[in-house]
């Protein structure tokens, strides 16, 4: 990994020589349920890309600070991106050096770019498509944002009356 720039205190800009695929890192230990980093609405979006965040049913975002951008997925994530709040939470303790992830489809419904992970978790899904794919059984191993909860809800509701519907 390259150092591209250390862009706060407590964040970096690496670069893989091999993919070319921008990351974050930790410059320093952060503690779980620290805030790492706020942000804000660069704009809005008319479309959801794939550098845009969900932030509700609806509306689709791009980050201010710019280079939130490079928030990669993981299967295993160390942060959560609160939408309501506009905060970068970590859901556990990180190392110094280490890179910075969420779970995508823990803002995002349907993904616009499906893409198979390579996080190399032992929890790793495979196949990324948003929340609205994801198996029950794991639903407990992730933080969703309200819509996405919301969502997840009203799909097990939906998929409750079906079932009772075909058992009477």
């Amino acid at each position: 990994m390259i150092k591209l720039s250390e862009l706060t205190e407590k964040l970096a800009l690496y670069i893989d020589p091999v993919s070319g695929q921008h990351h974050l890192r930790a410059t320093c230990t952060h503690t779980a349920g620290s805030l790492l980093h706020k942000f804000s609405v660069r704009e809005y979006v008319a479309h959801p890309t794939y550098l845009s965040l969900q932030i509700d049913h609806h509306r689709h975002i791009h980050l201010e600070p710019e280079f939130l951008q490079y928030l990669n997925h993981s299967c295993d994530p160390n942060v959560y991106v609160d939408v309501t709040r506009h905060e970068i939470i970590c859901l556990r303790d990180i190392d110094a050096n280490e890179e910075v992830t969420f779970f995508y489809p823990s803002t995002e419904w349907a993904m616009e770019q499906v893409f198979h992970c390579a996080c190399r978790s032992a929890n790793c899904l495979g196949e990324i498509k948003g929340a609205m794919y994801l198996n029950r059984n794991l639903l407990p191993r992730y933080k969703f944002t309200p819509h996405i909860m919301e969502k997840l809800h009203e799909q097990l509701l939906e998929q409750r009356f079906v079932d009772n519907t075909d058992t009477n």
